[in-house]
């Protein structure tokens, strides 16, 4: 952990850290992978990314954020990881047009058998058709078949309310985490 940084516990937050870093809030849920839904797309398919998705990849995550870009060469990083799972990796395209438009991405700690959800984008004008939900849902289904549990985390300000997808697809918990900067 960098010196300029603290992470820390929402139930040992203290008052004298708000003064000397500035506080940025992420959730943490839990699933304890029963009582899944079928992951069901009407009119999408959802396929495993192969590393030729690794550029659709990187666009798409592009595309989902105003903050944050990434490349295809840092995607095809992260299948360098020891947590990288292939079979953890979809893409979601229109049937009808055959356009991806969207993909999930988690990570797998065999030590810990904890499958950690990691991006789950939909492009801006593929949302609140429950694209999302049927990407975590075949995360989900996937991961049972090796891993305990699941986890994910994500800012508790994000404009486009992860959580509540969550939620919805079965995660529960409370868990409120302060990343703190100087």
């Amino acid at each position: 952990m960098p010196s300029h940084m603290k992470i820390v516990h929402d139930s040992m937050l203290s008052p004298q850290y708000l003064q000397a870093y500035q506080d940025e809030t992420y959730f943490r849920l839990f699933h304890d992978l029963h009582h899944i839904a079928p992951a069901a797309c009407k009119g999408y398919q959802l396929v495993t990314a192969t590393e030729r998705d690794f550029g659709t990849i990187a666009w798409i995550i592009n595309q989902s954020y105003t903050d944050l870009q990434v490349s295809q060469p840092t995607v095809e990083e992260w299948t360098q990881t020891p947590a990288y799972n292939k079979d953890l990796w979809v893409m979601v395209s229109d049937k009808s047009t055959g356009m991806c438009v969207g993909c999930g991405i988690a990570d797998y700690d065999s030590e810990a058998r904890e499958m950690a959800l990691e991006w789950i984008q939909v492009l801006p004008a593929e949302r609140n058709k429950k694209i999302g939900q049927c990407i975590v849902n075949e995360l989900l289904n996937r991961a049972k078949l090796y891993a305990k549990f699941a986890t994910v985390s994500g800012k508790t300000d994000n404009h486009t309310n992860p959580e509540r997808l969550y939620r919805k697809s079965g995660f529960t918990g409370n868990d409120i985490w302060h990343v703190m900067r100087e």
